[in-house]
């Protein structure tokens, strides 16, 4: 399958600093992709020069199979949503949607279609003849996104859209986003820092660091399967286990990790990916090196101490509604978190063991 959108050795620099070292990057037609990162890692510099509001300083970018590297942002065919609304305070909020279309000398026919789709498809039609001052924030930005919507794009653009918004404005918002995503079919690339936004909304994920790309794949493939140290602290909250290979071999022959005070069975094919991924980089063996094994708080359950894996004592329990979080401080001195169900009542101070199916826990590569 062709790319939609396809970032070609795409580099930035200004000066000795480097924003976006050489890049590569493909996005497939209707895909909901978002370039999620810590502040600095690049993934705004990536969005402007898609849409053409900054040179790149190597590479090159295709829409369609087409050069687009050089063409001004006008030309491209790309939609742009960003996080502070941009409307016309002077106008109201029809002739904001209609302003695109003017510009582009749509008939008067074809704009009053157009607006009057677009503000229907946001749910803002009975707001058509206020002006931006009389709208909330959410409001405000359902209108943004009607502006770039009405002249249907085939790429979209957003810049952290939500990030001016509330909680609870913010999660209605999303749910938002993804039903116009559905019904525009266009292709998206959306740019967030929040990490249960990029899980919530995304196709793929995009994850970057220090002005490159750490690792792309669905939202389950980061969470689940993250390529590195980085992508595991990240996405979701990790409890990293760091250790050693133990010289046996479990009671079926599995990998045993001598990490927070316990052995830890690891699973069967884990060592052939290490040993593999060692081997590429040209250095020793895995069994030679230290290693950081990531369980997710949902994988342990509590049992008997000296019954589980490794053995810990309560320090804290916090209940989050849903759940209670259970914070472990292990015989070696580590720290755990532990989700558990709201039936259960552990308590400070309590002497427990943990046990998890090996098959939920990642050995990172780095």
């Amino acid at each position: 399958m062709s790319s939609k959108l396809e970032a070609i050795g795409i580099a930035k620099r200004y000066g000795e600093a480097l924003a976006l070292e050489p890049t590569d990057l493909a996005v497939q037609a209707g895909e909901f992709l978002t370039l999620l990162g810590p502040s600095g890692s690049g993934k705004t510099t990536l969005l402007q020069m898609i849409s053409g509001l900054v040179a790149p300083s190597a590479g090159r970018i295709e829409i369609d199979g087409r050069d687009v590297t050089h063409v001004e942002p006008g030309k491209r065919g790309i939609g742009m949503v960003f996080q502070s609304y941009a409307l016309f305070p002077h106008m109201s909020v029809w002739d904001n949607v209609a302003y695109g279309l003017r510009m582009r000398r749509k008939s008067r026919d074809e704009v009053r279609a157009a607006v009057d789709s677009a503000l229907a498809m946001v749910r803002m039609t009975d707001y058509a003849k206020r002006f931006p001052k009389e709208l909330s924030g959410g409001q405000q930005q359902r209108i943004a996104l009607a502006r770039c919507f009405a002249y249907r794009p085939s790429v979209i653009l957003l810049d952290e859209p939500l990030g001016a918004l509330d909680k609870k404005l913010r999660e209605h918002m999303q749910g938002e986003i993804r039903r116009l995503h559905k019904e525009l079919g266009a292709t998206f690339v959306y740019v967030t820092h929040d990490q249960d936004e990029a899980l919530t909304l995304s196709d793929r994920i995009c994850l970057m660091n220090q002005a490159r790309i750490e690792q792309v794949g669905t939202p389950a493939d980061l969470y689940d399967r993250p390529a590195t140290r980085f992508a595991a602290g990240f996405i979701g909250h990790s409890n990293l286990l760091e250790g050693a290979l133990d010289d046996t071999r479990g009671a079926s022959g599995e990998p045993i990790l001598l990490a927070a005070g316990g052995r830890i069975p690891l699973p069967m094919n884990a060592m052939n990916a290490m040993n593999t991924m060692k081997a590429a980089n040209g250095k020793g063996a895995a069994s030679a090196a230290r290693h950081t094994l990531l369980v997710r708080p949902e994988a342990p359950r509590l049992v008997e101490p000296r019954s589980g894996f490794v053995d810990g004592t309560i320090a804290d329990v916090v209940f989050f509604g849903s759940d209670t979080r259970v914070q472990l401080a292990m015989n070696d001195g580590s720290e755990l978190t532990v989700r558990c169900e709201r039936s259960l009542s552990p308590r400070i101070g309590d002497k427990v063991g943990l046990v998890w199916d090996p098959y939920r826990t990642t050995l990172l590569h780095s």
